[in-house]
């Protein structure tokens, strides 16, 4: 992702066309990576956030990844999809061709039927037929490596299968608290089952690690975004009990959310278990330490949702309806990054500390000296709690990512039409630019970041198109219609790559490698 200038120590990065979801076979990301190249891009991502809540509906394997600096998911179907979730439906199959394509119809990643679903679910198991995968020696040393993971995941699948799709917390007792004759009883009578989520797997890593080499042989470095938290749904929480805050029962006592602010006057109620962090303490940590190993094994950067977590963590009781009830709590800070320091060595990390911000969470952020992010839309947004001027672009340290605004928010386009008129007047007045008209602001607002000492910075595609929320990625705390707007080829134009290589250019962010 990040390069520096010759003996001038400033790191160069040009734009990242975030957020655009993308299905595309092997040969036409090839082509993708190759036309942004010609203009200069570098960076990919990954959001393991939205990934994980599609993990949490039982729907796929969690690897979003943000490829090309275009927003392109890849999925390995590992479970059936559900009419009302907003999924996407077509992901990859395993065979002779990499990916099934996925249909777009007005930029959206429309949804299948079930019967396309049980279709897509159809040729995966006929090729796992026909594979003879249990003889393939490289699919063998696969599992032997991956095994930490791959047999608890592999037989989590199959169960949830068995048991149609239910929460593991519906499962029946025995195979819910993990009794030994249940697993083995299981292991038994699933074997295949077993071996094609394995199988899976295995595919996505082959097809993944082409693809990635194929992008890293072209300059563009790849962002991996993990959430601090899993799903309560997941193998991790099902494996792992102790790690998490369950009862006996292994049901949760608390879950992860967010206060109330100004965007949401009811808080967000995540439903994510909460870690028992005294428990990771006496482990040396080594849950996460393994997991972040493990993202750099597929990353060349990771990125760290929530990061404010580390420091303190909001806990809302089990069964609350919103997040109005919770609390803050302490959470292991920078002992946790020391050990993972200590164990991986020195990694390339973005914190995403965004939000309230505390003190503590601030001096987090410096001692792990990891680059943090800034939001242009919150310096000038009264609904953001936190400083506004930590967000003015003249403030932006070296040590940032700076960003027009994330998946998250709304798309420069609309926030400035949706803010109100004294923050309207205020933009203007900071760009001392009272004559653009306004259907054109957005493109001073991105020249403004460019220009900024921030070490890298991010432009969603949807504002270098200049588009409205309709082209909006998420909306925190909402389900069925998110996670479905793509990028058309049509839209990259040739008029536009001029522009976005001339800005870049101009701000020293092209990437020449």
């Amino acid at each position: 992702m990040i390069g520096r200038a010759g003996g001038t120590g400033r790191y160069i990065n040009p734009f990242v066309l975030q957020c655009v979801e993308k299905y595309l076979a092997a040969d036409a990301l090839k082509a993708c990576a190759d036309d942004l190249r010609r203009v200069g891009a570098i960076l990919t991502a990954v959001d393991g956030n939205a990934a994980e809540r599609f993990q949490s509906r039982n729907q796929a394997f969690p690897v979003c990844i943000q490829l090309f600096n275009a927003r392109i998911k890849i999925f390995v179907r590992l479970a059936r999809c559900h009419a009302e979730s907003d999924t996407p439906r077509h992901i990859f199959r395993t065979g002779t061709h990499a990916l099934l394509l996925a249909a777009a119809k007005q930029n959206r990643a429309d949804l299948d039927t079930v019967a396309d679903i049980e279709k897509s679910d159809a040729l995966r198991r006929m090729d796992f037929s026909r594979s003879d995968i249990g003889h393939n020696e490289v699919f063998t040393a696969f599992c032997e490596k991956n095994k930490w993971w791959l047999d608890d995941f592999a037989l989590f699948m199959a169960v949830k299968d068995r048991f149609e799709g239910k929460p593991w917390i519906e499962w029946a007792e025995d195979i819910r608290l993990r009794w030994q004759p249940a697993m083995d009883y299981y292991r038994r009578e699933l074997y295949f089952e077993v071996e094609y989520h394995k199988y899976l797997q295995f595919k996505f890593d082959e097809q993944w690690r082409k693809l990635k080499a194929y992008a890293n042989s072209k300059g563009i470095r790849i962002i991996g975004d993990i959430p601090i938290y899993v799903a309560l749904d997941s193998a991790d929480a099902w494996a792992n009990p102790g790690l998490f805050q369950l009862d006996g029962e292994n049901l949760p006592t608390a879950v992860a959310g967010v206060p109330p602010d100004g965007f949401s006057p009811t808080g967000q109620l995540w439903g994510n278990p909460l870690y028992r962090w005294e428990a990771h303490r006496e482990t040396g940590y080594q849950w996460w330490i393994t997991r972040l190993w493990y993202c750099f094994e597929l990353y060349d950067v990771v990125r760290i949702d929530h990061f404010r977590g580390f420091d303190e963590y909001f806990s809302i009781p089990y069964g609350s309806e919103t997040a109005a009830e919770g609390h803050w709590e302490k959470g292991p800070g920078i002992e946790l990054f020391r050990a993972v320091e200590q164990a991986l060595g020195k990694r390339e990390i973005i914190a995403e500390d965004l939000g309230y911000m505390s003190e503590t969470v601030r001096q987090l952020v410096r001692d792990s000296g990891f680059p943090g992010m800034k939001v242009l839309e919150f310096a000038f947004d009264s609904r953001d709690t936190g400083s506004a001027s930590d967000y003015l672009p003249h403030n932006y340290p070296v040590n940032s990512v700076a960003y027009t605004g994330t998946h998250d928010n709304e798309t420069l386009v609309s926030w400035y039409q949706t803010v109100t008129d004294a923050e309207r007047a205020m933009v203007r007045d900071y760009l001392y630019d009272y004559a653009t008209p306004e259907e054109q602001l957005y493109k001073s607002m991105i020249a403004l970041i460019l220009r900024s000492a921030a070490a890298a910075c991010i432009i969603p595609m949807q504002d270098w198109l200049g588009l409205d929320n309709s082209a909006r990625i998420n909306q925190p705390s909402t389900v069925g219609q998110n996670w479905r707007w793509r990028l058309k080829k049509t839209q990259l134009t040739k008029k536009l790559q001029k522009e976005i290589c001339q800005l870049t250019t101009r701000y020293g962010r092209m990437n020449w490698a």
